[in-house]
């Protein structure tokens, strides 16, 4: 039973975090590495930013490694059919996940009867950031942030935003910028930006935020306004834009997209594929493809990724305690 207080949530997973971090690493791998094909299974459908970077990345492994790297899809359940079946394989460093921190960050708040342990789920490799914009529509009489903002304040309950469903990143995202700011707007909740975005350029909603990739077009063709990125700095897609932390200290709700594994997976297994993963993410062809489809390479191994993870889990707690969500 996971606790449905954030609060208590964010305290018990940072300490599972570390503890799972630590917990892998005595455990020493007896056989070469890799003898098998490694399977990367993607907790979302093809054409996500977790299933381009697992394709980016896993095909560079493949090569680097001389061994097949196969990506699989496991949509389903914000995540949890994909770590189930994570845990059911052997943690021999031949099965992962790619995907953001939300599996270890806010499913645990979400459900009060989770169905894994976040204990069993080891942070290896954090791969990249994936910064999401805050973008209004055209009708919106607010060019700059600051604009927005006071023109929100204005209008207490008025203003309509949407989310790619309650508890994602993007809900959480407006929620904690919403308390900080002292903001009062309605949430519409879609099933994700699929329905949205187009939301969005069709004037029913007014603002949200969304990745760079489904925002720029119509940035582009003036039937939006991009106002702020929600990371920690500006994006090096947009570096006119200010973060968000600009205007409220601390604040950082940018999804990271990393490897995650079996807690026990074999030390010199997770050696091995941090060194390679993190080297991949530099090479400027893989920096390239990854920028055209908005994401950031940000490179840590287990310990620096556990860490992100623990901050993250703080922001969340704090987040949906603001949103009023209740565990189910």
């Amino acid at each position: 039973m996971i606790a449905t207080s954030p609060g208590a949530a964010c305290i018990g997973l940072c300490t599972l975090l570390v503890a799972c971090s630590l917990a892998a690493w005595p455990a020493r791998s007896q056989t070469p590495y890799p003898s098998q094909t490694i399977k990367l299974m993607v907790p979302n459908a093809p054409g996500g930013l977790p299933d381009t970077v697992a394709r980016i990345v896993g095909r560079r492994l493949q090569e680097r490694l001389d061994q097949s790297v196969v990506v699989e899809n496991r949509p389903g359940a914000n995540g949890r059919v994909a770590v189930t079946a994570l845990l059911s394989s052997p943690a021999d460093g031949y099965t992962f996940i790619v995907t953001d921190g939300a599996i270890l960050s806010i499913n645990p708040l979400l459900y009060a009867n989770l169905n894994y342990d976040p204990r069993d789920v080891l942070p290896i490799a954090m791969l990249a950031r994936a910064p999401l914009f805050l973008a209004v529509h055209a009708k919106v009489p607010a060019a700059t942030l600051s604009e927005f903002i006071a023109y929100v304040r204005a209008r207490p309950g008025q203003i309509n935003y949407g989310s790619s469903g309650v508890g994602s990143t993007h809900h959480l995202s407006m929620e904690a910028m919403n308390a900080s700011l002292k903001l009062a707007m309605v949430h519409v909740p879609f099933k994700g930006t699929g329905e949205s975005v187009p939301a969005l350029l069709g004037g029913h909603i007014d603002v949200l935020f969304s990745a760079y990739p489904s925002l720029s077009g119509a940035a582009d063709g003036k039937q939006i306004k991009l106002l702020a990125t929600n990371g920690a700095q500006r994006s090096a897609q947009a570096p006119d834009l200010p973060s968000l932390a600009e205007f409220i200290p601390g604040f950082d709700f940018s999804p990271v997209i990393g490897i995650f594994g079996r807690t026990g997976t074999p030390f010199m297994v997770v050696q091995k594929l941090v060194a390679e993963a993190l080297a991949v993410i530099k090479e400027p062809d893989v920096v390239r493809r990854l920028a055209a489809v908005g994401v950031e390479p940000a490179g840590a191994g287990p310990d620096d990724f556990a860490l992100v993870l623990q901050a993250e889990i703080r922001r969340a707690a704090q987040a949906v305690q603001a949103a009023g969500i209740q565990a189910k």
